[in-house]
């Protein structure tokens, strides 16, 4: 195992694989004794071999063996951390043909049948003990280029997770129909022929823009971060990066965008059609469905198609001749995978950048502090509007806080809609849509006690009050139980009021200040793409903004305090992200755009004022690497039963790395929504949460020590599992 000293391996105690009859792991001392259900474990791809100098065994009885490269190095799909590294099989004969680098096999494990990937064909085995033949495979189609399977591991060894987890995003769930449309030559018969691309002087606004096409169209890898102005109309971001694509593509190599959601998807995909054959376009979300996305996976793959767009498991896709990477807007929690090892699709396309050596686009409306560091490094190149064209071409701003509006308004500052916001939308609405930004979904998504201001809790479960319309009884989030007569448990009041305004009750106050005009609301289950350039008053939750064809007219920025207010390290960096994002869908400043911040003055409002994006993430950075916090470093969160993080903590410090040397915080126990410490029996039940913070030098040699703990402990069975997670953006 990685991080351990070669001392404690030759003295027997640290213990070295697997054992598949009883879960244990097995020290030197009874190698020789135990095997492997047949085969013997190999190392992981990322790791030097801790097996090597035994014989050879001659294989057990069975089929005649494949007479070229007998041996079959497969990587099981098992999320076990102890089961993260390659076995060997042997190949026989009936199956030497199909079982190919790359392809679905199903092996014998334990007893047990498992899907796997073959990742090499060898001549030999390092193996201790005879080896299992293949059992089957599935299907001849191959699915996990070495390009691919080379990155997966990169991602596992960065965020500490197993190599099946990570292939698990990337390669789609198999459709056999798909794949005989892929034999049959189906898939290649729509492919397009390319034709020269000049660019429409999309990027000629942008300092270093047009240098960066050129440089791209040369055959050349530049890297760059591109700060956008617009979200609609020819000049949008979408815009920028389908003419970058299809300059990529005029030289003859291949492209994937990841974006965060469908709305960004179909965006950029309408923007491509102007620039590209749709046919070399090819979608990868799993919104369309399994079919049509291992479809375009298989397109991908065939090289029947070139471009690859889609969500975080685009990052992935088999794209021949890479050429370029982009990723539009990182600092969206989309774009972070949901399960492990919760791999953020930014990082995915960085590393896949430098293994193919890759031209690299990061592009968004605000900038967040990881890319500004990747600027201040050097390691990219900023492309930004001169001032002169941010004038022309932004919305003037508008914060209803500052000195001068007070004097105006001296109630601006308590009003929900300050008279300057309700100009703005009166006016607005005589030229176009007007949006109406709002922080939470629903009617009244949480209630206070009138008397003392303390949050309204179920009787049942201890989970929050709302209502869901102006007559609707309050009811529990969490339980659905109702509450008509409730009782205030600090100061035994019966009286509720609203303590946040949701869309819908926002949209009912705005429809009777503006009799007449139309309200679309976009929000929760029903969020809208886009919206006609009527005049209407659009009310959508924050991320869930539509986009006007020609822009809106106006837009309103409401509960500004409440998102800044949030108890987490990034609520003002991704406040000023959501600023920018619907900022930028407003009509310039010359066309009348108005966009209406209602919060305090503050770095975060006087960033969107001045249409300072890289200036507030400049400022971020430097505090966040005065206080040694992400992205200064990296962080490391372990998370589960206090004696489990207690026992991951000490077999850390026993492993003798520099990863017991890494400064920590806690472990501290998890909160509830109410604040209150999570109940348990017994104090070592208690969930608990440990900080390790990790200087970037440093964190190769930690996440490998990290990785080898969690396996063993895993294998052991010492302790119960923890989540171990890497740089996660909740967890500070």
């Amino acid at each position: 195992m990685v991080g351990f000293s070669q001392r404690d391996a030759r003295s027997g105690s640290i213990p070295l694989r697997a054992s598949a009859f009883d879960g244990a792991l097995i020290s030197r001392d009874e190698m020789e004794v135990k095997d492997m259900a047949g085969h013997e474990a190999q190392p992981s791809l990322l790791q030097p071999s801790l097996l090597q100098g035994f014989p050879d065994r001659a294989p057990i009885h069975g089929p005649p063996l494949a007479a070229q490269l007998p041996v079959a190095r497969v990587v099981l799909e098992s999320s076990l951390p102890h089961l993260d590294r390659p076995f060997d099989y042997s190949v026989p004969a009936e199956l030497a043909d199909d079982a190919a680098a790359g392809v679905r096999v199903k092996v014998k494990f334990n007893g047990q049948e498992l899907n796997g990937y073959i990742l090499e064909r060898r001549e030999a085995s390092d193996a201790a003990s005879p080896l299992t033949p293949l059992y089957k495979v599935v299907s001849p189609v191959v699915v996990l280029t070495p390009a691919i399977a080379t990155l997966a591991g990169h991602v596992a060894a960065r965020y500490a997770g197993t190599l099946s987890d990570v292939l698990r995003s990337a390669i789609p769930p198999r459709v056999a129909k798909v794949e005989k449309e892929l034999l049959a030559g189906d898939l290649d018969a729509d492919v397009a022929e390319l034709k020269p691309f000049t660019d429409s002087h999309t990027w000629a606004s942008y300092s270093n823009g047009k240098s960066y096409l050129q440089h791209l169209a040369a055959g050349g890898s530049p890297k760059a971060v591109l700060t956008a102005l617009q979200g609609f109309g020819p000049a949008s971001w979408a815009a920028l990066v389908a003419s970058a694509v299809a300059t990529v593509r005029s030289s003859g190599r291949g492209a994937v965008v990841v974006v965060p959601d469908y709305r960004d998807l179909e965006q950029l995909e309408s923007a491509l059609a102007k620039v590209l054959p749709s046919s070399d376009v090819a979608r990868l979300t799993a919104d369309d469905g399994q079919t049509p996305r291992y479809r375009n996976f298989l397109r991908l793959l065939s090289g029947a198609a070139g471009v690859a767009i889609g969500t975080r498991s685009a990052a992935f896709a088999p794209v021949r001749d890479l050429g370029l990477v982009v990723c539009w807007d990182d600092g969206d929690d989309l774009h972070i995978e949901q399960r492990a090892p919760y791999a953020h699709s930014r990082e995915v396309l960085l590393l896949r950048a430098e293994q193919e050596n890759a031209a690299c686009l990061l592009a968004s409306h605000n900038r967040s502090t990881e890319l500004q560091r990747l600027v201040e490094l050097k390691w990219a190149v900023p492309i930004e509007a001169p001032r002169s064209v941010v004038r022309s071409i932004v919305p003037r701003v508008l914060n209803t806080a500052d000195s001068f509006e007070q004097e105006r308004d001296p109630l601006a500052r308590i009003a929900r809609l300050p008279g300057a916001a309700w100009r703005a939308a009166k006016e607005g609405l005589e030229r176009g849509p007007v949006l109406v930004q709002v922080a939470r979904a629903g009617y009244a998504p949480s209630l206070v006690c009138e008397t003392c201001r303390e949050l309204a809790r179920c009787n049942a479960c201890q989970g929050p009050l709302a209502v869901s319309g102006s007559s609707a009884i309050p009811a529990c989030r969490w339980c659905s139980t109702p509450a008509p007569q409730w009782r205030c448990s600090h100061c035994s009041g019966t009286r509720l009021r609203r303590g946040a305004v949701g869309v819908m009750r926002t949209a009912e106050e705005l429809g009777r200040a503006f009799p007449g005009k139309a309200v679309v609301t976009s929000s929760g289950e029903h969020v809208k793409a886009s919206v006609p350039d009527a005049p209407a008053l659009v009310v959508a939750t924050v991320g869930a903004e539509p986009v006007a064809p020609s822009g809106y007219a106006a837009a309103l920025l409401l509960d500004g305090n409440s998102l800044l207010r949030r108890e987490n390290l990034r609520a003002g960096e991704d406040t000023v992200r959501r600023w920018f994002n619907a900022a930028s869908l407003v009509k310039p400043a010359g066309q009348g755009g108005l966009v209406v911040i209602t919060a305090d003055d503050t770095a975060a409002t006087g960033a969107l004022l001045r249409w300072d994006a890289a200036g507030y993430a400049s400022r971020e950075l430097a505090l966040r690497k005065e206080l040694q916090l992400p992205p200064a470093v990296r962080v490391a969160s372990v998370t589960g039963a206090r004696a489990d993080v207690g026992h991951f903590a000490e077999a850390l410090e026993a492993a003798g790395t520099l990863a017991a040397q890494l400064r920590k915080a806690g472990p501290a126990p998890l909160q509830l929504f109410n604040g209150a410490p999570s109940a348990s029996s017994r104090q070592e039940e208690e969930d608990v949460r440990l900080l390790y913070f990790i200087p970037y030098a440093d964190a190769a040699e930690a996440t490998r020590a990290m990785r080898a703990v969690k396996a063993a402990s895993a294998a052991k069975r010492t302790a119960g599992p923890v989540q171990l997670r890497l740089d996660g953006v909740d967890v500070l």
